[in-house]
């Protein structure tokens, strides 16, 4: 068992997919899940299932990650998607490098079949790349995360968009912080199709909001 950790699920219409996530989380952890406006049961199904509601009206993925954050308790916060794709098993191992000196622990997606389409492999690989440039040694841009939760308010992330867990890594660069990157099984979503890398169009949005900030850069 993972004591001392919070695990924050941002949902935006994630009902079909809830029960059998919130299942496969490590036993006895409290968890958030953050609904963004969802117009199917999430709620409901996360309340069903022993989940803390949150409601962050404000579409956004960046939106729904912070209202968790700000709602979480625990000294050492989790955050990774609703859809069932990333295997939590590597909650444990995150939270003992975050304990062990790292300033945030991140995952790096190894995909089963069909789990990733290439538009999306390819938009992440070349972010991932271009970070490194920067000095930020991933190679993903974080979908799933572990860190202490006061230190991921103070970065000061200000995307609310998709562009969030990009800025993050902009910014914990910047400070200097120590990433602890580890592999993650990528599987297919349960339920419905990834408002990211479901389509071409979704993908083109997130790389658009990611490239406004790669062109800017953290202030």
């Amino acid at each position: 068992m993972i004591a001392g950790v919070e695990i924050v699920l941002p949902c935006l219409d994630e009902a079909a997919a809830l029960p059998a996530v919130l299942a496969e989380l490590p036993a006895g952890l409290p968890v958030i899940v953050v609904d963004n406006g969802s117009t199917d049961d999430t709620a409901a199904v996360a309340a069903a299932h022993g989940a803390r509601v949150v409601v962050e009206p404000r579409r956004g993925y960046g939106a729904a990650v912070h209202a968790g954050l700000l709602a979480a308790r625990a000294e050492i916060v989790a955050v990774l998607d609703g859809d069932g794709s990333l295997d939590p098993s590597v909650l444990g191992p995150m939270a003992a490098a975050v304990r062990g000196g790292a300033d945030l622990a991140v995952g790096r997606r190894v995909p089963g079949a069909g789990a990733w389409p290439w538009h999306a492999r390819a938009a992440n690989a070349l972010i991932a790349a271009l970070l490194r440039t920067r000095g930020v040694p991933v190679h993903d841009i974080a979908p799933i995360r572990v860190g202490r939760r006061q230190a991921l308010l103070d970065l000061g992330v200000a995307d609310r968009g998709f562009g969030y867990p990009l800025e993050l890594l902009l910014r914990a660069g910047a400070a200097g912080w120590r990433l602890h990157e580890v592999d993650v099984a990528y599987r297919p979503r349960a339920g419905g199709r990834s408002k990211v890398s479901g389509s071409v169009r979704g993908t083109l949005r997130a790389g658009r909001d990611m490239g406004r900030l790669l062109a800017a850069g953290v202030s």
